[in-house]
């Protein structure tokens, strides 16, 4: 069966062929030798590592693996409106250089937000010719646009993105109970899916000044309001057939519901993040807003289950929350949590932070590559990429698993040089990725080649 085809909304170039040999390539769901032959930007064929090819040759170098490149389906890049806080170039080269080969831009903190057609079309206007990845767009479900989700997402969009909480933004207001019930019942009549910020407010702090120290931030954003968040998504999704996502978990409390609604067989799906998964409350310093976002990070008890769920199964998918701003909304407020910015900037290096922690913990990278290419794949549908298969899109990531850096803020793609990964020994290191079977980023020399396309739902 060929892979669906994602509709890349423009002019498709074809590249030269070239084979891409190594002893350990990603295929069929483990490492293997083999040669992967590309042409016209596709996967041809997979072939044995000895077999003899008419086209020039890559040799995956020793030590290193090939994946498919990674899809980050969880990226705020903001542009337009707030593009001081990231945009499209900056963070499609953070990308790029991160392994990850494919992003879904979130429709907020952009203004407009993306929740008409004709926001998306600003959107898409800005990205044009400027994107060192493919990139595809999520459109927003909120009070106002509620009854006219189907034009949008006739125009494109992947799902529609929600919150149940405030969202930090005026511009982009979140649902109340009976809201969500009306937004997942109109998805379901199109098949859409909603994608849930799941926090219930009645369990929030009031905004305002908190302090320095971690744990009264961490207090006002109890476990309870996701549980509580999680529980009417679940009864929604029960309720209307839709199908729901529940966006960056922080809360291992919340895992058995989530596993029982996919036991029970609802169509309702669950991602977490690197910085859930690699840093923990403790370790979180006095006056270091960098390390805000919300829901928060949480102990290192709860991490230790959110580790058990991913490897289980019930969490689907491990993608960023990229979402950065300008160093004095994170840090100007004296180091109080409760007035700065809420957001990990990690897309360059959230791959390879997760490797980090998964290999202390002695789990192999086997175990954790699915959760960043055909989980998040899976989630909008974009069967044609995330493997090393024949027909499949030719975006690969060559790693080295065995390397290891001091990740330097300043020597970032991302806007703004401020990040909770700054400071942080990593291992591993993408050395070289190919988008449409063409080189575009290395290590050495950075992004080389701007290529990327913007995609729309098929």
């Amino acid at each position: 069966m060929q892979p669906q085809r994602t509709d890349p909304g423009g002019t498709v170039h074809a590249t030269a062929p070239v084979a891409v040999r190594g002893h350990r390539v990603w295929t069929d769901g483990a490492f293997r030798p083999a040669t992967v032959l590309v042409r016209d930007g596709l996967v041809d064929a997979v072939l044995p590592l000895d077999a003899p090819v008419e086209v020039p040759v890559v040799e995956v170098s020793a030590g290193r693996v090939l994946l498919p490149g990674l899809v980050d389906t969880h990226v705020h890049v903001n542009e337009p409106g707030r593009t001081e806080w990231e945009g499209f170039a900056s963070a499609t080269r953070a990308a790029a250089l991160g392994g990850v080969t494919t992003i879904v831009d979130m429709p907020l903190n952009s203004v407009p937000p993306t929740t008409t057609v004709d926001a998306l079309a600003v959107k898409r206007e800005r990205a044009e010719g400027r994107v060192a990845v493919d990139v595809g767009f999520w459109g927003g479900a909120v009070p106002e646009n509620l009854g006219a989700l189907r034009p949008v997402w006739d125009a494109g969009v992947y799902g529609f993105k929600s919150f149940l909480a405030p969202s930090g933004v005026d511009e982009f207001g979140h649902l109340d109970a009976d809201q969500l019930r009306r937004a997942l019942a109109e998805i379901a009549a199109f098949d859409g899916v909603l994608i849930v910020h799941a926090e219930d407010p009645a369990h929030l702090a009031d905004g305002g000044a908190l302090g320095t120290g971690y744990g009264a931030f961490l207090a006002s954003r109890p476990p309870a309001a996701e549980e509580d968040a999680i529980a009417r998504v679940i009864d929604g999704v029960r309720a209307t057939g839709a199908r729901a996502h529940v966006l960056h978990l922080s809360d291992a409390g919340a895992l058995p519901m989530l596993r029982a609604a996919k036991d029970e067989g609802l169509p309702i799906t669950v991602e977490t993040c690197p910085h859930y998964l690699t840093i923990d409350a403790e370790s979180v310093p006095d006056g270091a807003t960098e390390f805000k976002c919300c829901p928060p990070i949480r102990e290192a008890g709860n991490q230790d289950a959110l580790w058990a769920g991913l490897l289980d199964g019930t969490i689907d998918m491990v993608v960023t929350d990229h979402s950065p701003s300008t160093v004095d909304l994170k840090r100007g407020s004296g180091g109080d949590f409760g007035l700065a910015w809420g957001g990990i900037a990690g897309l360059q290096v959230g791959f390879r932070a997760t490797w980090t922690e998964a290999a202390r913990r002695g789990v192999p990278l086997e175990r954790i590559v699915p959760a960043f290419t055909t989980g998040p794949a899976a989630l909008v549908g974009v069967t044609d990429r995330a493997a090393i298969a024949p027909g499949a899109v030719a975006h690969l990531v060559e790693f080295d698993p065995d390397a290891e850096d001091t990740v330097h803020v300043e020597a970032l793609e991302h806007r703004n040089p401020i990040s909770a990964y700054d400071g942080r020994t990593l291992r591993g290191r993408v050395t070289r990725t190919w988008l449409h079977g063409a080189q575009v980023a290395t290590a050495d020399q950075g992004v080389t080649a701007v290529a990327g396309r913007l995609l729309r739902r098929a």
